[in-house]
């Protein structure tokens, strides 16, 4: 077991990252997943057989640790393809209340990035729900992920439609570096939330509030997606909203 220590941006307290191994690790990994996302029943509840399992066959176990040893963060994946290829899809990233805002999110996601590269694979994907903002921000302004596609009852039951995203692992040129680098125009201030509002080549999205304009952001992703479209920003646009920007594909990003 390897490990890599650095400040986190809030306290300064010194945190440790390092892959999980032990039948303990994996305890407490799946206490601190239940925890984070209030789950009771057991039927949602992760195994630690199963996390062990996937560690020893080409799968992701990502800790992060405090100065005094509590596991205050935690992500998993494992090996997956489709049409587009192969590719580390990464189940969950958690944080533990307490330590959120202080970049443990960021510590896992480029720790994972460092065992799946190791293992040969060189883009990582995932599900979130997009109306989070926040969470667009983080994957596709901070890491430089893009979308893939957009999934309805993504885990089978309603009120999980999800958006997949692509993280490039390699070092390289960006093919969206430039669309990620415009800023929000100031007419989205007063634009229709979940609406698709054209700006030159690309699409802006406002991100509704609550659950009123959700489904309309849901049907335009849906439809961005379908026209070629890959959203690869998420920006504030005042104190209280952030828009997506869906720009054209390009040959340098995945998609399907």
């Amino acid at each position: 077991m390897t490990e890599a220590q650095a400040r986190d941006r809030g306290a300064g307290e010194m945190l440790t990252t390092h892959e999980l191994s032990k039948y303990e690790d994996f305890q407490q990994a799946s206490a601190l997943y239940r925890r984070v996302f209030g789950y009771s029943s057991e039927e949602l509840a992760l195994n630690s057989n199963l996390l062990s399992a996937l560690v020893r066959n080409g799968g992701s176990a990502i800790g992060v640790r405090s100065a005094d040893g509590e596991l205050i963060g935690f992500a998993y994946g494992f090996l997956g393809s489709d049409e587009s290829g192969v590719f580390h899809y990464s189940q969950a990233a958690v944080v533990e209340q307490h330590a959120q805002g202080r970049g443990v999110g960021r510590l896992l996601k480029l720790r994972q990035r460092e065992v799946v590269l190791a293992s040969g694979v060189s883009t990582m994907r995932w599900a979130f729900d997009p109306a989070l903002g926040r969470n667009a921000h983080f994957n596709f302004d901070i890491l430089g992920a893009h979308s893939a596609a957009f999934v309805r009852d993504y885990y089978g039951r309603p009120g999980t439609d999800r958006l997949l995203v692509d993280w490039p692992l390699a070092t390289g040129a960006d093919p969206y570096a430039e669309a990620r680098a415009e800023r929000a125009p100031a007419s989205l201030a007063g634009a229709e939330p979940g609406a698709a509002i054209a700006h030159g080549d690309g699409r802006w999205v406002v991100v509704p509030n609550g659950e009123a304009g959700t489904a309309r952001l849901h049907d335009t992703m849906q439809h961005l997606h379908e026209q070629g479209f890959v959203l690869v920003s998420c920006r504030r646009i005042d104190s209280g909203a952030s828009a997506y920007l869906a720009v054209p594909a390009t040959a340098g990003g995945r998609h399907r």
